[in-house]
């Protein structure tokens, strides 16, 4: 809730429900998945999300503020899983075929993380999804102390030459150049009420990145919402 770029964004009004709500009705969606849980900070700030997520029906683990890698492990023992599904709550309009895919590419290879948002970026901003065993994350926080590792979960795995990393190559149909699907701007957030608006009326709240696809590819119009908002480096 605590955003300097956009405050409160994951429970602002998005088309009539919280972002959040979005984003956890698509993840619910994912027929591979167990459970849910949502890793917050225990600033007094985010008390009401973790009071929107217990009325909702979510798993909750509230952890330090500046160390998001500790509280996300300390989120993924609580879930209790082996496997770690990592997606940030920024991302309103995941998709559920693509976190499948993930799941699916993990458990049929031997490899230590699938991802699609690493070295290789093919799927659109904000389409993101990481799937590696909780056992690997936990090494990492017992060991790395950078301060960019301790914030951005995930970054050691591509950094370091240790890890069987295998990178997710967008299909054809869901290639969106120049998207950004995520939550960090006001820009972003008229984008995601937009496409909300456009496509929920004919598709229900858990449209595909295809469908997403055909929309933006058609209207290049919507794209320029929020094509001048930047990415922030990991560094």
């Amino acid at each position: 809730m605590g955003s300097s770029r956009l405050p409160g964004k994951v429970l602002m009004d998005t088309h009539g429900r919280p972002a959040l709500a979005w984003l956890v009705e698509r993840l619910r969606a994912v027929p591979q998945l167990d459970d849910i849980i949502l890793a917050t900070t225990t600033s007094p700030g985010d008390a009401e999300l973790a009071a929107w997520a217990e009325a909702n029906g979510v798993a909750c683990h509230r952890g330090s503020e500046e160390d998001v890698l500790g509280r996300v492990v300390g989120a993924q023992q609580q879930a209790g899983g082996d496997i770690v599904v990592e997606v940030t709550g920024d991302c309103t309009l995941i998709c559920p075929d693509v976190i499948s895919l993930g799941i699916e590419t993990f458990l049929a290879n031997d490899c230590d993380v699938v991802s699609n948002c690493g070295k290789v970026q093919t799927f659109p901003l904000g389409a993101d999804v990481q799937v590696f065993p909780r056992k690997l994350l936990e090494d990492v926080a017992a060991n790395i102390n950078d301060p960019a590792v301790r914030e951005h979960v995930s970054l050691h795995f591509y950094e370091s030459p240790d890890y069987n990393v295998i990178n997710l190559i967008a299909p054809q149909a869901w290639r969106i150049p120049g998207a950004r699907l995520q939550l960090d701007y006001v820009e972003d957030h008229q984008f995601i009420e937009t496409v909300l608006a456009e496509l929920v009326p004919r598709h229900g709240a858990v449209f595909g990145l295809d469908v997403l696809a055909k929309l933006l590819n058609a209207r290049p119009d919507i794209l320029t919402i929020n094509a001048d908002c930047e990415e922030k480096a990991p560094r």
